[in-house]
């Protein structure tokens, strides 16, 4: 049996700079971290005893003979991507899908992970992510950009940058104490909205080519932000940052964000938060603001109506906490 933790993300700056079409012609560039709440995967073979052959635990449950038959895609493409057998996978997570934290390529590189890790081989962190950027965008021909499964692979604060001849991650250089205040002054709300990040990133792909010019402008604050983060000037400066970009990338979609949404921030900020932004592609999931300590109690009196998610950083990215390497132990078909 193969155990794997895989860690959520959170996107500060740069997102959808992180898109194909964008970053081939014009560079790309996101700063963001994962924190401690975690996607875990566990797979072993399934024993020859039944009249399935794979069974997929997640919000449903398959029980199938046939790969072809599974319902999950990114399951199905993936078995099929590295000739997966008589697999019993089951998926637990800390916080729900479809929220806005890359759920759905955290769930990837870290089923990968495991699949890897059952086959006895080994896969490092860079290429668990192309593989699950090639799982999602290729095999699997969902929209979207390219930081989650990144951001889950390598884990901590980075700064990821996309060309023409793929990506690079670096570290953000900040001092423990400045990291330790930023992850202090950071609140996490859910919305209890979940939403398909793919239907809201179709209208991003068509919206593009009319929204290079504010697309080029985000690109350019992800310097920005690293100044401020690797500087010594007030912190409070990220905070008033990410509000400047959440109204910029309003701008470019429409449909990132809800007059329900629109209404939460906006009692926020009159509560004293400097920033803040809905996480991923938008519509609904997490909203995350800036506040100081001073500020805190009236941000979280003003949004009582919503849940609180305690967090901190965490810098390991997706890791095996098992390992029990197996044999496929399946011999021909299992008839009923």
């Amino acid at each position: 049996m193969i155990i794997t933790k895989t860690p959520f993300r959170m996107s500060f700056f740069g997102g959808g700079t992180d898109i194909a079409q964008f970053y081939q012609k014009h560079g790309g560039a996101v700063i963001s971290t994962t924190f401690d709440k975690y996607c875990y995967v566990s797979v072993r073979h399934l024993p020859p005893y039944f009249h399935y052959t794979n069974e997929i635990v997640y919000s449903k449950t398959e029980r199938v003979t046939d790969v072809s038959r599974i319902e999950h895609p990114a399951v199905r493409e993936a078995m099929r991507f590295l000739d997966m057998h008589a697999i019993r996978l089951t998926y637990d997570a800390d916080l729900p899908a479809r929220t806005g934290l890359g759920t759905s390529s955290t769930f990837a590189v870290g089923m990968l992970n495991a699949f890897y890790a059952l086959k006895g081989r080994y896969r490092s962190k860079e290429d668990l992510a192309k593989d699950a950027i090639y799982l999602e965008r290729v095999l699997c021909g969902e929209e979207g950009g390219e930081q989650d499964q990144i951001a889950a692979a390598f884990g901590g604060f980075n700064r990821i940058d996309f060309t023409t001849t793929g990506f690079h991650v670096s570290p953000i250089v900040i001092r423990p104490e400045r990291k330790k205040q930023l992850d202090d002054n950071l609140l996490l709300f859910f919305t209890g909205f979940s939403r398909f990040s793919a239907n809201i990133q179709k209208h991003m792909m068509v919206s593009i080519e009319e929204k290079d010019r504010q697309l080029v402008e985000l690109l350019a604050l992800v310097d920005e932000a690293e100044k401020i983060l690797e500087g010594n000037g007030a912190l409070d400066e990220f905070g008033k940052l990410l509000d400047y970009t959440w109204k910029l990338k309003r701008g470019i979609n429409s449909s990132v964000s809800t007059d329900i949404i629109d209404s939460f921030y906006a009692r926020a900020i009159k509560a004293g938060a400097l920033g803040g932004k809905l996480l991923g592609a938008g519509g609904g999931g997490f909203l995350l603001f800036y506040a100081d300590t001073d500020h805190q109690e009236s941000v979280r009196k003003e949004l009582s109506d919503l849940m609180e998610v305690n967090f901190h950083f965490e810098d390991g990215g997706t890791r095996i906490l098992y390992y029990t390497p197996e044999e496929d132990t399946t011999r021909g078909e299992v008839h009923v």
